[in-house]
């Protein structure tokens, strides 16, 4: 109990010391999941060993503020800490990201630099024990390619809001060169570009693999003020565009151990049946990609709404039982003793 207090404190100062405009006691309490009451001692105890501690006006509140951080011995990172970045790093590079796994692997060496000699020492044994014992599952799937030259154009476009041209391999006009306003960036199993073609304003993916010949011109671009991306990338499920429509399942009894920690939709809401099971609603596009996915949840759910998603999954798996029911259409040397 007195060690977790300890942490706190410290983790608080931590707090103030890296928040440029400071933090509120509620804002505190929000950091340290700790009372207000037991904040303001907080407050305090930090107050004496760092009197520098600011005390700022922002009414009807007040916030507080260490000024030019602490020292080495309370920044210094965590065993914890290096070990967690270290996975990030593995868990990018096995899944393709290899550009932004080397940009996190440049900051685990300046941290490392940054450390006093002796802590350094003492923790690098400890991380790469951790690293040895903790791996990254392998998960099937697509692996994103991440060319470094042209995520750093796309960067520069987004930051300097400039246009960007290249040649598209994909969309309506394969091969065609493109013109288009850069509106952000969605990493995940594909990387796209979120961006609308020169002189329109609506967002559209764009795969970074299928970009070439990227320029980044002189030309004054930037997203409509109203545009968000974090809300545009919870319109879709997954990444397929199209009309959103309403979506209800029925998580049955058999399946509710598997939904515990399982998530379909940022926008989801969740209602118990009455007869056994939950009901799950979110509005979302892509309902092909929907589909393949409640595919691989059998009978443990039905699909209520819409319609179409009902047809549009029994289609699919029709098409799939009847290829896999015909005699093979090539031949193979089969290897016994590799697949052993």
């Amino acid at each position: 109990m007195r060690y977790d207090k300890t942490r706190n404190i410290l983790e608080l100062a931590r707090a103030l010391a890296s928040s440029a405009e400071g933090l509120t006691l509620d804002e505190m309490c929000q950091v340290t999941g700790c009372e207000r009451r037991t904040v303001e001692r907080m407050r305090d105890t930090i107050r004496t060993v760092f009197p520098q501690m600011e005390e700022l006006a922002d009414h009807p509140k007040k916030r507080f503020h260490i000024p030019k951080g602490l020292d080495g011995f309370f920044q210094d990172p965590t065993t914890e800490e290096l070990s967690d970045l270290g996975v990030v790093v593995a868990e990018l590079r096995e899944s393709g990201a290899t550009s932004r796994a080397e940009s996190l692997t440049s900051l685990e060496r300046k941290i490392r630099a940054a450390m006093r000699h002796g802590r350094r020492r003492a923790t690098e044994t400890d991380v790469e024990a951790l690293l040895r014992a903790e791996r990254i599952a392998v998960q099937a799937g697509p692996r994103p390619t991440e060319d470094p030259a042209v995520l750093m154009l796309l960067r520069r476009g987004l930051l300097e809001m400039k246009l960007l041209r290249f040649i598209y391999h994909g969309g309506s006009k394969p091969g065609s060169s493109r013109d288009v306003v850069p509106f952000g960036i969605i990493f995940g199993r594909m990387n796209y570009l979120i961006g609308a073609d020169a002189g329109t304003t609506k967002p559209k993916h764009w795969r970074l693999d299928r970009i070439e010949q990227l320029e980044c011109l002189d030309d004054a671009a930037s997203p409509p003020e109203d545009f968000d991306l974090a809300a545009f990338a919870n319109t879709a499920f997954a990444y397929y565009e199209g009309e959103q429509e309403n979506v209800v399942l029925h998580v049955l009894p058999s399946g509710m151990e598997d939904f515990k920690n399982h998530r379909f939709h940022s926008s989801q809401t969740v209602e118990e049946h009455p007869e056994g099971g939950v009901i799950v609603r979110f509005r979302a596009s892509g309902m092909l990609e929907l589909a393949w996915h409640l595919f691989t949840w059998g009978n443990k759910i039905e699909i209520v709404e819409p319609v179409s998603l009902r047809q549009q999954i029994t289609t699919e798996m029709r098409a799939a039982l009847a290829h896999h029911e015909e005699p093979l259409r090539f031949t193979y040397v089969l290897d016994s003793k590799r697949a052993s």
